[in-house]
């Protein structure tokens, strides 16, 4: 949640692979109405997902992504490179010609010809005009009606829709799911355009391997931490098969292994990017909410998970939804609530008031109302739990919860908000790449001490690097480590 409130061989020598769209000599355009789409719905989309970087590395992920358009059919000039601040990763692109690519996914690749790949996928996405296929999905789901804060997009609506919605809304970026073939297409051509931009078209198994490592790591992960995927990053289903259809085709080019690699200046360009959460947005550790902007903490209960948003942060379990925010605050906290409970219902579903009350948490003044409705999905509580941090800033959860129930199943959630120290916030440092040459004497487990994580460090080390268990090391060698960075004020 921020302070200011989604992967994701024409040319004479190079093998065409049967079943896949070949590469047009001859530039055109894309459909206007597509363009005018992407246009549009652009800086939502950014503002959504953490914002957009800028400087020389994102200069760098534009200059290779121009690189592999150039080979699409498509005019070049109809494509535009963005990196998103976001902890996830993924790559993925709109119809108007807009890709965008995600900072922790960069962080997980170890050169050019792997991001070339990535990015090449995506414009073979909007080459093959995938989107037609899902061209309905995408109409019904406007960037507008599902980027807004969850709770705004009720208004309007019934409230038993509304509760229905919650727990099924999906991100506009969920209609860029694809068939497994147009995936496997996307991935084809992707190689094409490697081979043919003289780039080793061998990335293109290497980096879908990555994302294998760093999706089963993650489920390891996972285990000990109450974190949930959003569904805009799950986009792209990674299978053994994706891996292994990628290494033969690279190898029919007859280029597979001597291309363009590009490794040194890549890990150039990747040191200092950040990876995992934005101390921005706030920090989820394990069951824990952290944000040392806003000086504030809170724990979810065991079994919950969290998703953090620009917005907001999304609390989802057994018994119940949730969601942590902050509105406008003017001193009246009776008017605040009122605020929130509008934005919930749009002023056409009655709520009966069961409870309210003020109280004080950890020393912050509080005040909660639990409202009841008929729905059609039954009787539901709706609650509203506001705390006064400070005589113009408050922050609240709106919690959703089978009638009778009220608070009860979050109760331990909203007593555990807690003002952080000056000096606790200060402990809340981002997590950056940092990259390191082999020394005589290194090791993995050496190296991976460095690591700036209290489990699974040596498994991080090696997924991060592409190494296999027991690989040695060799002085010279350049590898990445996550290590703690500095936060700019």
């Amino acid at each position: 949640m921020s302070k200011k409130s989604l992967l994701m061989l024409a040319a004479a020598g190079v093998a065409i692979v049967p079943g896949v769209v070949t590469a047009q000599t001859a530039s055109r355009g894309l459909p206007v109405r597509y363009v005018q789409e992407a246009q549009r719905d652009h800086n939502a989309l950014v503002a959504e997902f953490g914002g957009a970087e800028t400087g020389a590395r994102a200069a760098y992920v534009d200059q290779v992504g121009r690189r592999m358009a150039v080979y699409s059919g498509v005019d070049p000039r109809a494509f535009r490179f963005t990196t998103l601040n976001s902890a996830v990763e993924n790559a993925f692109a709109v119809p108007g010609g807009y890709v965008y690519i995600t900072r922790q996914l960069m962080g997980i690749m170890n050169n050019e010809a792997e991001l070339a790949f990535v990015v090449g996928h995506e414009v073979g996405h909007v080459a093959a005009n995938h989107a037609q296929a899902r061209q309905e999905a995408t109409r019904r789901n406007t960037i507008n009606g599902i980027l807004g804060a969850i709770f705004g997009s009720f208004i309007g609506g019934g409230f038993g829709e509304a509760i229905s919605q919650w727990a099924q809304t999906r991100s506009v970026l969920s209609t860029l799911s694809f068939s497994r073939q147009q995936e496997y297409q996307a991935d084809q051509l992707g190689i094409r355009y490697l081979a043919q931009a003289g780039y080793d078209p061998n990335a293109s198994a290497t980096m879908l391997a990555a994302l294998g490592r760093a999706d089963a790591l993650e489920l390891r992960i996972q285990g000990g931490d109450q974190r949930q995927t959003p569904e805009w990053a799950q986009t792209h289903p990674n299978s053994a098969n994706r891996v292994a259809q990628a290494s033969q085709l690279s190898r029919a080019t007859g280029r597979a292994g001597g291309g363009i690699t590009n490794r040194d200046a890549f890990l150039n360009q990747v040191r200092g990017v950040m990876v995992d959460d934005d101390p921005a947005q706030g920090v989820i550790d394990g069951r824990t909410f952290t944000h040392p902007d806003l000086r504030l903490q809170f724990a979810v209960p065991t079994g919950y998970l969290m998703q953090n948003g620009t917005d907001a942060v999304t609390i989802s379990g057994s018994a119940g939804k949730a969601q942590f925010s902050t509105g406008p605050y003017n001193g009246n906290m009776q008017a605040y609530i009122g605020q929130v409970l509008q934005g919930l219902t749009g002023g056409q579903v009655q709520l009966q008031v069961v409870d309210q009350n003020r109280t004080n948490v950890n020393g912050i003044p509080a005040t909660y109302v639990i409202g009841r409705a008929q729905t059609s999905s039954g009787i539901v509580d709706v609650s509203v739990f506001a705390y006064e941090f400070a005589p113009n800033q408050a922050y609240h959860f709106v919690m959703l919860t089978q009638g009778g129930r009220g608070i009860g199943p979050f109760a331990p959630m909203v007593n555990s908000v807690r003002r952080l120290s000056v000096g606790e916030a200060a402990q809340i440092r981002p997590r950056v790449i940092d990259v390191a040459t082999v020394r005589a004497g290194d090791t993995v487990q050496s190296l991976a001490s460095r690591m700036a994580y209290r489990n699974f460090q040596v498994e991080r080390f090696l997924s991060l690097n592409g190494l296999q268990v027991g690989e040695r090391l060799v002085p010279g060698q350049r590898v990445k480590l996550v290590v703690y960075g500095t936060r700019e004020r």
